[in-house]
């Protein structure tokens, strides 16, 4: 096959109007091996769709995350590349062990339990006030908007040291950057912007340290001012959409299955059913291997689908269903082996924090539309929604 063959079905597959995950999802699970498919580019790519082969896919060191690379899928076109860590040093989700490992090991302890469990007040505090100002507001609000967005916007400013006079512009130029309807343009600007402000808000962290995540990271010495630019917008862009998709998929999930709000599983069970990353894990070969029998090899590009694997019936029963009660902790919504998310711990709590004041200090929510005519992410890197009225 050649990365024009024109009997190759165009990935990605998500549709108006049709459930996510896409139905073919299921159709690939049951075919021997893996599946081929043609991205917007027209490069031919490995689909791995079941839960077993996405997690050994993600933890074979002959499998690359390095966009330099000969071969690595891109999404140009539709979602815009990957950094790699020549145009973006401190990128470091394009490194492959041993570099990567530097970067990783410098902020785990910012990301542990512990660590995160000592941020909750923090987290609860941004979450009640942007209910506060939502109720102020009058009895309607655009979830996504005036809650989903601003929650982990404000959390990442403040955990990274941003001072509070700064954090509305903060929030307004990485707006732009995770909503789909910025043009390039816009994107490249706000992009500019807010690179230039880390780099000077790093160099006044270096002569006056605060109690924050750059002036540690600083303290360490084992990642430089330029990398920590780069760490910085990284930990921006990959713990605010993600986290504002799982908040807003996650109340109108509850809102139409209220008999589980306050159930102690339905964080899990949100993360694996909505699975918002589908298409973040894009990986290279750098030598052959073999995965469920199919045979890739080095230079072809590979596509673990992490819905896939979490709607994959030989690891969750009746996946589609919404169950908070099921076992769902091994799921791979946060990706898996040495590049699964930092932050989860963090996403976490935020969903925790978010539902439970939403529903306890606003019992009246209720969707504004039907839920028939939201309008869904077909189109964007992660899925969600790019809005949800609501009204109480």
């Amino acid at each position: 096959m050649t990365g024009t063959d024109t009997s190759l079905a165009d990935f990605p597959m998500r549709r108006p109007g049709v459930a996510f995950p896409p139905p073919e999802y299921a159709h690939f699970r049951e075919q021997p091996g893996l599946v081929r498919s043609r991205l917007p580019t027209g490069a031919a790519v490995w689909l791995v769709t079941r839960h077993e082969d996405v997690r050994t896919v993600l933890t074979d060191p002959r499998v690359s995350s390095n966009p330099d690379h000969d071969g690595f899928p891109s999404l140009l076109g539709r979602t815009g590349g990957v950094p790699s860590p020549d145009t973006m040093p401190g990128w470091f989700v394009a490194l492959d062990p041993p570099e990567h490992d530097r970067f990783r090991k410098t902020l785990i302890p910012e990301f542990s339990v512990r660590r995160i469990r000592q941020l909750r007040p923090v987290v609860e505090r941004i979450v009640g006030d942007r209910i506060d100002a939502m109720l102020a507001a009058g009895g309607t609000a655009d979830l996504v908007a005036d809650f989903a967005l601003p929650v982990p916007s404000l959390v990442i400013s403040g955990l990274l040291g941003v001072p509070e006079v700064d954090r509305d512009f903060f929030e307004s130029r990485t707006r732009v950057l995770v909503t789909t309807t910025s043009t390039d343009q816009q994107r490249e600007a706000a992009t500019k912007q807010l690179l230039r402000y880390l780099d000077r808000l790093i160099a006044i962290k270096r002569k006056r340290p605060g109690d924050d995540l750059i002036s540690r990271l600083l303290a360490a010495g084992t990642i430089t001012p330029a990398e920590l630019s780069g760490v910085s917008m990284l930990l921006l862009i990959a713990g605010h959409e993600t986290t504002a998709n799982n908040i807003a998929l996650g109340v109108l999930t509850l809102l139409m299955h209220p008999q589980w709000i306050g159930d102690a599983g339905v964080v899990e069970e949100l993360l694996r059913l909505h699975s918002v990353a589908d298409l973040v894990a894009l990986r290279v070969a750098t030598e052959d291997l073999d995965v469920s029998g199919q045979l890739i090899r080095a230079g072809e590009g590979i596509v673990p689908l992490v819905a896939a694997a979490n709607h994959d019936e030989g690891a969750f029963g009746c996946p589609h269903r919404f169950d908070p009660g099921r076992k769902a902790r091994h799921h791979v919504a946060f990706g898996y082996g040495v590049h699964q998310c930092l932050g989860q711990n963090l996403v976490r709590i935020e969903m925790e924090a978010a539902y439970q004041a939403l529903f306890d200090r606003i019992p009246g929510l209720r969707l504004a539309r039907p839920a028939a005519e939201l309008p869904f992410k077909y189109d964007g890197v992660l899925f969600g929604l790019h809005s949800l009225p609501v009204q109480w």
